[in-house]
């Protein structure tokens, strides 16, 4: 081949990759039942609708990996979903992209996004995608006619004998000792702010420390309740609805206690698909995608518009979905709004105290 000939074939064939390569956008989520709820009502529709290819991968928690490519200059993920008080701290460090909310879709009815989105669920690096709890579950077959129905029931063995699974780590965990040992949910986070704070609900975890079983992956806590190791465990209570109904196991979710916050996409500085990126948060990020979104796992839609066209679960066709959300009236009696700024100061002390914790005993 003449090598003027040949040099084009081969800027040719580069172009092509480099075309190739830019028609898709790499998705971290958390995996499980919740990564399937975003490729039904993200990923396949927004590839249908532009023919850009979603790579989706799942991590335990993707703030961890996002932190770690953005400070090693090796960015392999576009769109991440992460937790509120992670996207404020990654933000904070510069390690994300600032996201212009003037992208986001507005309501049907033209109200802009601004406006549409639930308080807090917009940063300057973050739009929000649901609204999710952490609760507990218990084994439907293991209590008879006598089950827990309290926060304080999760931590009452001799009532309700058998092993717990909680979260390896402090956030919602220690919240959640504190109101099983009656502290309100309007008080629990100006007694976390105390050392006296702290040391209460490491007591109340401390009660029951034989019979926990720790849990660091979000898939855990069903499969422990599944094979009977625990009678009951705390849990994010989309995993947790969805192995109950979907799947047909005896847990039943107790509402009281929850706490709940939020989630969404962020950017991470350096995605090599940025442009992608920013069209896929736009997309996904729309009244209908969020509310189909809402079908697949019981998260609340952060969107005002979003709301009305929930429907039913689509996993089994009929059962309503409105009632199984954490934002729903009747779930939200005793429950406590997870205070993202409390955490995002606090986060690494209180997770460093938690750690000597589980060492010391």
């Amino acid at each position: 081949m003449h090598l003027g000939t040949l040099l084009a074939a081969t800027a040719l064939a580069a172009g092509l990759a480099a075309t190739a390569a830019a028609q898709e956008v790499v998705v971290l989520g958390w995996g499980g039942a919740y990564t399937q709820s975003q490729v039904e009502a993200y990923h396949k529709p927004f590839t249908a609708a532009t023919g850009i290819r979603v790579v989706s991968v799942d991590a335990d928690n993707p703030a961890t990996p996002i932190k770690a490519q953005v400070e090693a200059g090796n960015v392999t993920i576009d769109v991440a979903s992460v937790e509120y008080a992670d996207a404020v701290r990654l933000c904070d460090e510069g390690l994300l992209e600032v996201i212009d909310h003037a992208i986001l879709a507005p309501a049907p009815d033209g109200t802009p996004a601004t406006e549409d989105f639930l308080p807090g669920m917009l940063t300057d690096c973050m739009v929000g995608t649901d609204v999710f709890a952490t609760v507990y579950a218990y084994d439907k077959t293991k209590f008879g006619d006598n089950p827990p129905t309290t926060i304080a029931d999760f931590f009452d063995t001799a009532r309700f004998p058998g092993k717990r699974g909680v979260r390896r780590g402090a956030k919602a965990t220690l919240e959640m000792a504190l109101m099983g040992d009656g502290v309100p949910a309007d008080q629990v986070y100006s007694v976390l702010a105390t050392p006296e704070g702290v040391e209460r609900a490491l007591a109340k975890l401390g009660a029951i420390k034989s019979e926990i079983v720790w849990w660091t992956a979000g898939s855990q806590p069903v499969q422990l309740l599944a094979d009977g190791e625990v009678a009951m465990t705390i849990g994010w209570n989309g995993r947790l609805f969805n192995a109950a109904v979907g799947e047909g196991k005896p847990f039943a979710i107790v509402w009281d206690g929850q706490v709940y916050e939020s989630e969404g996409w962020v950017i991470p500085k350096g995605a090599p698909n940025l442009e992608n990126a920013l069209k896929f948060v736009a997309f996904s990020t729309a009244t209908e995608p969020l509310a189909r979104a809402a079908e697949w796992i019981s998260y609340g839609p952060p969107r005002a518009s979003s709301a009305p066209l929930v429907g039913v679960f689509q996993l089994d066709g009929k059962t309503p979905m409105g009632p199984n959300l954490p934002t729903s009236p009747e779930n939200l009696t005793n429950a406590l709004l997870s205070d993202l700024d409390f955490w995002v100061d606090r986060d690494a002390e209180l997770n460093e105290r938690f750690n000597a914790w589980l060492l010391a005993n």
